[in-house]
């Protein structure tokens, strides 16, 4: 993977969120074939091609015992609320942080994989593919994009910020941009090298970056025979 150690990454599952669109349900705990939403992201880290990351863990702001009962560190978010995805990177990078202080260097995490909990489905080489990507272009972050419909009938690539590694070593930038209100992903990843990775080979699921952010599209995941 380009020099990068599986096992320096700490890989997050995003699942802080208010479940707006959900009608303010924990989104992380609905059901896909019987378990968790946030449970089968768990699962397709563990299962990453090239190695699995160093540690796993849920970034969550609700139902805490829940999580912490499937024995992996639950982080909630250090920022009051609900303020986003930012607010889950922000966690991840003080956490893997804490623990470089608490380990030494030698055990610490150099780079931090976030992934969204309502998005199941996502590439197995979805490290190694970013991680490749970041080193080869000794870049800051990596960040997939995913084909998509377009308006006029064709396809397009559209960025998935949610899905993307980043150096740990960011966090200062992360919490300088917060502190001065910022919120949206795009606007903090653009003041960085930032490479993009497309998803689009023929061998890729073209649904690998479907999200349930509705009850309606949950249901069409699960009647979905193709998601194991």
């Amino acid at each position: 993977m380009a020099g990068i150690n599986p096992a320096r990454v700490c890989a997050l599952v995003l699942a802080g969120g208010m479940g707006s669109r959900m009608g303010g349900i924990d989104k992380g705990l609905q059901l896909l074939k019987g378990q968790a939403l946030a449970w089968h992201c768990v699962e397709r880290l563990r299962a990453q091609a090239g190695g699995a990351p160093g540690l796993v863990a849920i970034n969550a702001n609700r139902n805490s015992e829940t999580y912490e009962g499937w024995g992996i560190p639950v982080w909630g978010d250090a920022l009051p609320g609900f303020a986003g995805p930012l607010a889950g990177f922000h966690t991840g990078l003080q956490h893997c942080a804490a623990v470089a202080k608490e380990a030494g260097e030698m055990q610490s995490f150099e780079y931090l994989l976030t992934v969204a909990c309502d998005t199941p489905r996502f590439p197995l080489d979805l490290l190694q593919r970013l991680s490749d990507a970041l080193g080869n272009a000794q870049a800051d972050i990596a960040v997939a994009c995913a084909p998509e419909k377009a308006a006029d009938g064709g396809v397009t690539l559209r960025a998935q910020p949610v899905f993307c590694l980043m150096r740990t070593n960011l966090d200062y930038s992360l919490n300088a941009f917060l502190e001065a209100g910022g919120r949206k992903v795009d606007a903090w990843t653009a003041q960085h090298q930032t490479v993009t990775v497309a998803f689009d080979q023929s061998h890729d699921d073209p649904q690998a970056f479907f999200n349930a952010n509705t009850l309606t599209e949950l249901a069409q995941l699960n009647s979905d025979s193709r998601h194991a």
